[in-house]
């Protein structure tokens, strides 16, 4: 009878272990889920600030081109109007 019921007793402590494992399982899985959330936002929100540096660097190079050929040009006019001015005074 002694034996039946450790028997009876090791089954109900597997049980227990078993529940106990799936619990643990499960809130480790809640934990992996929420650390691999963080991380993704994180990279997501590195991610957007170095596409904004791009876009800004880009903008400022843009600008910076912009800037030397309109100087380029207004000196080309300029130097071409003095030229004519010169030519017209002969």
């Amino acid at each position: 009878m002694l034996g039946g019921l450790g028997k009876l007793a090791a089954e109900g402590l597997a049980h227990r272990a078993e529940h106990a494992t799936e619990g643990a399982v499960h809130m480790a899985e809640e934990v992996v889920k929420e650390v691999v959330k963080e991380v993704v936002e994180h990279a997501k929100d590195a991610g957007e600030k170095a596409i904004a540096n791009v876009v800004k660097a880009a903008k400022e190079t843009e600008e910076k081109a912009i800037k030397e050929v309109t100087n380029t040009v207004t000196n080309t006019i300029m130097h071409a109007t003095e030229g004519l001015n010169k030519l017209g005074q002969q």
